[in-house]
């Protein structure tokens, strides 16, 4: 139930759909007793079970006087019109008031639907909002697959084992209890024993129910590992089928979706249990009502008539499906209630990246970036130690040293990907966790050792994050980049798609795309992690030559691998085990035959 009301909060915006639904539902309660009620005089008066009634009795809500002014007016109808006449009428009723039941049942489910996809559409827009904004260092943590999974397959979970019970569950309680006031009207004592026999129903219901849920919760975490196995495999292709791995990678997927199917065909049986079961139990409930109000019928003193008991029984049939609809909407909440709570865990995780109230908006970089004191740990790990830099506007500084060091860790903390453990960093002279947390990533331009690109078109990729940009600027921005000619050489020129992660393209084209649009963002600070590491000789010349006439009056970051595309720097940091270890210009650091020297002697210059 908590689950439960946890997926709900989400209906809050669609109350006046439901509320509509819960008015349309009552109405159509109402006519449904209505076409049962129809019924006793048909069975008493106009097959001669019961002598006309021809005086108006006085009128109160107890089930004998509503009965015998209702005898009335049948017997005043029949004196007035004739038998014939009369069960015309009354069958006309009848057809009335199923029509109109039927209509209103149909327009709560109309309604109803509104409340439940919408309330999926909200979980789905909640979660993927969630997904863009918590930490890097929450995707570190898990895998890939498990967290697709939760925007999908538990989603979906929600959707067909929660949402679909919606409408049950907005209706079917609200049938229940108008048929049992129906049922306690015409006789306090067979319902009496109807009520004692429900719970214990429910109870048996409910045992399996629990099962189902614990059963739903392995079934999606093994999920998770096979959307993950699915999700490495494809990223993977060239290893696996390099190394010969591809018999070992079938054995691996094989593994895990057999103890998947094995769940799913516990999970199924155990769900294929709730109808049989609860029709089972239903239709035991109802030869004991029939045994049971037939003794009644039969003692001496009996004040229920054969046509009372046989609406008695109709009333009673009908309240059977929507119990049992209950019970299969119990099942299908605890089937989703797994599903809910791997949501939650993705709704609740804590966003260590916040912007503080009242945070200072910031457009432009006037002074410098300054890193005091700044350590960092993942966890346990200590990934930078004591670091103190600072970086005046205009200037490039470039971080060298051997992987692992902490240089891409140091660039990182700048755009507030992860928040120093101690320590700050300042631009501006203004603590960067003080700034609005877009405004200061409107500062920079990055483009990553990993090249990152979408989906889309060239253009699309190039102007990504950006409106109101003309096809001219792109083509600027691509010119600068070295990716003009060949862009214009695809099938579309900029309106070609590039494919999943740009595989349609070289290495070489995919970075230079992912410069184009560092260029066309045209930021004040330039975060260039190993920005040419994927371009052969030729384009890495031209990139460069690019790349240092675009840093020109900006401030640059620069990491790199290859010592020589960084000797221009104004500032050379090295670093090793986290620690800067030198710093200076070229000739500085080679001039002290150090760190850099020796990095410096293992590479070989052109």
């Amino acid at each position: 139930m908590k689950n439960l009301l946890k997926v709900l909060k989400y209906a809050l915006p669609y109350k006046g759909y439901a509320a509509l639904n819960v008015i349309f539902n009552l109405l159509g309660v109402l006519f449904s007793l209505v076409s049962f009620a129809a019924i006793i005089p048909v069975l008493n008066i106009l097959f001669k079970l019961e002598a006309l009634v021809t005086s108006a009795p006085p009128l109160s809500l107890d089930f004998d006087s509503l009965k015998l002014n209702f005898y009335y007016l049948i017997s005043t109808m029949i004196e007035k019109y004739g038998e014939l006449t009369t069960l015309a009428y009354i069958c006309g009723i009848i057809v009335v008031t199923f029509l109109l039941k039927n209509l209103f049942r149909y327009l709560a489910m109309f309604y109803i639907a509104e409340v439940r996809n919408g309330v999926v559409r909200d979980i789905r827009n909640s979660m993927y909002r969630r997904v863009l904004i918590l930490p890097l260092s929450y995707y570190s943590e898990k895998r890939k697959g498990d967290i697709m999974s939760r925007m999908t397959t538990d989603v979906q979970e929600v959707e067909w084992s929660i949402m679909s019970s919606l409408e049950m569950i907005f209706r079917d309680p609200i049938t229940i209890i108008s048929y049992l006031v129906a049922l306690f009207m015409m006789n306090y004592e067979l319902t009496l024993v109807v009520l004692v026999l429900l719970p214990i129903s429910g109870l048996l219901i409910g045992k399996v129910g629990r099962s189902l849920k614990r059963t739903s919760t392995k079934g999606q975490i093994k999920m998770g590992e096979l959307l993950s196995t699915i999700e490495e495999t494809l990223g993977g292709l060239r290893i696996i089928k390099a190394f010969t791995a591809i018999d070992w990678a079938d054995r691996n997927f094989k593994e895990i979706n057999h103890k998947y199917n094995r769940l799913m065909v516990r999970l199924y049986r155990k769900r294929d249990l709730a109808s049989p079961l609860s029709e089972f139990l239903g239709v035991g409930v109802s030869v004991f009502v029939i045994w049971y109000g037939g003794r009644i019928i039969l003692s001496p003193d009996s004040s229920m008539d054969a046509a009372i008991f046989i609406s008695y029984i109709a009333i009673f049939s009908q309240i059977i499906n929507p119990i049992k609809a209950l019970s299969t909407a119990a099942y299908n909440i605890q089937k989703g209630a797994a599903s809910v709570e791997r949501i939650e865990q993705v709704l609740q995780a804590e966003e260590l990246i916040v912007q503080k109230e009242n945070a200072i908006a910031i457009s432009s970089f006037n002074e410098s970036i300054e890193y005091k004191d700044v350590s960092f740990r993942y966890q346990q790990d200590e990934v930078l130690q004591n670091i103190n830099l600072k970086i005046g506007k205009g200037k490039t500084i470039a971080l060298v040293g051997a992987s692992g060091s902490g240089k891409s860790t140091l660039v990182d903390l700048l755009p507030r990907f992860y928040d120093v453990t101690s320590g700050e960093i300042l631009i501006d002279n203004i603590p960067i966790k003080d700034l609005v947390i877009n405004d200061l990533r409107s500062l920079m331009g990055i483009v990553s050792q990993e090249t990152i690109l979408f989906n889309g078109t060239v253009i699309d990729n190039i102007a990504f994050g950006m409106t109101h940009v003309s096809e001219e600027e792109v083509i600027a921005a691509a010119r600068v980049a070295n990716a003009h000619d060949f862009i214009k050489q695809m099938p579309d020129g900029y309106q070609t798609n590039i494919g999943d992660r740009g595989i349609k393209m070289s290495g070489g084209q995919r970075q230079r795309l992912s410069i184009a649009r560092a260029v066309l963002k045209n930021p004040p600070v330039l975060i260039l992690d190993e920005a040419t590491s994927a371009l052969d000789t030729e384009s890495e010349r031209l990139v460069q030559d690019a790349l240092v006439s675009l840093m020109k009056n900006r401030t640059s970051v620069v990491i790199a691998h290859r010592l020589s595309t960084v000797q221009f720097a104004d500032e050379i940091i090295v670093m090793q085990h986290g620690r800067i270890v030198e710093r200076g210009t070229h000739s500085d650091l080679i001039a002290k035959q150090g760190v850099y020297k020796r990095l410096h002697d293992l590479q070989s210059f052109e």
